[in-house]
């Protein structure tokens, strides 16, 4: 047996030793521990089962569909069709359909603006661009002149007044000079316009108690009647020549109808209470945008020619005579909305509402050119 002396130097360098090797395993561990705590392991995938009535979208595939617009309709904002491929009892087909695009951009507005307006207590005919700007006043009779519409070509306005005394069909150019008397006599005649074949002249003839439409050349020759009446007005082209949309009271309310160029084959296309009168054409020829409701309270609407689809466009504000631009984008018209009439355009989905004139007094019957 060894003595104490030398016991305590073996001892002390046992515990070292071991505590050496303690401390040193200590440190792996902690190093072990902060390497896992900074880098986990990530989970394997496992194979789940869809719920039934849930789609398992790992077997989705998607196919697009593309979307042509045509002036004058709305696009409708595109589908996109999810393809399933089932791969258990339970899944279901998908539709998706995305937030709704624009359907118009944002370009100014094109052409120019022909309309009613109300100076020194006479109305008069006025011009301005489709943005509101350069606006300027073409005639300055002694009585009044209003229903102004443009030709094709937009470089000739149509109109009805009564500077002689009876209200009589003239033309004149975009500077209100080389003024022409078209008609001479054969009644009170509004609303005229020329067809887009610059061939023929559509106008209302209230004469013999009887509101008829009536027909006649483009200098004025051979006028006459093309409807029976009682009560047929606002007559307007189709953008081929081959229709006249115009409104009637001849069943006892007064509807929107349309009829062939010669007056035959008319047919009804709405059945509204309280429709207005002027009506417009989209440049494709597909709808029609009128007016309709009670009085005060007039609002415009969008229709298909054959008497489906009907949209309104506006909600109060007392909207009248709405005209289709040339390019399909937008729509012009009058409302009371701001306690006068004046002249606003909105896109043909009531998007975009813009006002153009601003007057203390009425600025209305717009109707649009190139």
């Amino acid at each position: 047996m060894e003595s104490p002396k030398k016991l305590f130097p073996i001892l002390d360098r046992f515990l070292l030793g071991g505590l050496g090797c303690g401390v040193f395993g200590i440190c792996i561990l902690l190093g072990a521990f902060v390497y896992i705590w900074q880098n986990p392991p990530r989970p394997q995938p496992t194979a789940m089962q869809t719920p039934p009535g849930l789609v398992d979208l790992s077997s989705v595939t998607a196919a697009s569909t593309v979307i042509t617009s045509t002036p004058g309709v709305a696009t409708p904002a595109p589908t996109f069709v999810l393809t399933i491929t089932p791969t258990q009892q339970g899944t279901l087909p998908v539709t998706v359909i995305p937030s709704p695009i624009p359907q118009f951009d944002n370009s100014p507005p094109a052409g120019k603006i022909v309309f009613t307006c109300f100076i020194n207590q006479i109305d008069q005919i006025c011009l301005m661009n489709a943005d509101g700007s350069e606006r300027k006043q073409l005639t300055d009779f002694e009585g009044t002149s209003f229903y102004a519409s443009f030709s094709p070509d937009g470089q000739t306005i149509y109109f009805s007044s009564r500077n002689t005394g009876t209200y009589e069909i003239y033309s004149m150019n975009l500077r209100g000079r080389g003024l022409k008397r078209l008609t001479r006599n054969i009644g009170s005649l509004y609303a005229p316009e020329l067809s887009p074949d610059a061939d023929q002249v559509i106008f209302t003839n209230n004469t013999e108690g009887m509101q008829r439409i009536w027909l006649m050349r483009a200098d004025g020759n051979n006028p006459h009647a093309l409807s029976t009446g009682p009560e047929d007005i606002d007559p307007t082209w189709s953008p081929d020549s081959s229709l006249i949309a115009f409104a009637s009271a001849r069943t006892g309310q007064r509807q929107l109808y349309v009829m062939d160029k010669d007056g035959s084959n008319v047919r009804q296309i709405t059945n509204l209470n309280d429709m207005g009168g002027r009506s417009t054409w989209s440049p494709n020829g597909t709808q029609l945008a009128f007016y309709a409701g009670p009085a005060g309270d007039h609002n415009i609407y969008v229709i298909n020619l054959d008497g489906t689809g009907l949209v309104q466009l506006t909600n109060g504000g007392d909207n009248l005579g709405p005209s289709w631009a040339p390019d399909g984008d937008w729509i012009t018209f009058t409302s009371f909305r701001d306690g006068n009439n004046e002249i606003y355009i909105m896109h043909p989905d009531g998007t975009g509402v813009t006002r153009l004139t601003n007057n203390p007094v009425s600025d209305w019957q717009p109707r649009w050119g190139r």
